[in-house]
Parts: structure tokens; sequence; C-alpha cells
């Protein structure tokens, strides 16, 4: 019975993984799904550029969606 109830709740957050589009290494990335769809800028934490998160969250609130791209893009 816990299991199915279980199956219902969505996901608040995610850790996600993407490559900075500046070094190349892998970024973590928490995502707040609660949030809705959203834009922002962090510095990579290796190479210290900025990397614009493009996330697009649908109206269930999974995610669809998560870019990294160079700031100058």
């Amino acid at each position: 019975m816990a299991q199915s109830f279980l199956l219902g709740i969505m996901n608040l957050e995610l850790n996600e993984n993407v490559p900075c589009p500046y070094c190349g290494e892998t970024v973590g990335i928490v995502v707040d799904c609660t949030l809705g769809s959203q834009n922002f800028v962090e510095d990579c934490q290796v190479c210290c550029r900025p990397i614009e998160y493009t996330i697009l969250i649908d109206e269930e609130g999974e995610l669809i969606d998560l870019r990294a791209s160079r700031e100058d893009e």
C-alpha cells in the first residue's frame, strides 16, 4: 500500500549533471521542480565562467528540458 502511494508523489528536487559549455567538465545542479520553468546564471564550479541555465517544467511538475549554454550565445 505504501509503495503505490509513493508512486504518486512528484519529484520536488532533482540532482542533474550537465557539461559546462566552456570547459566541458561535468557540473552538478539541483533543479527545484516546484518553481516551474526558469532561467538563471550560475558560475561553473571548475572554470568560474557564467553558465546560463534554461529549465522547462511541465504542469505536473516534471522536468522536460535542462539546457546549459554560454552566456554570450
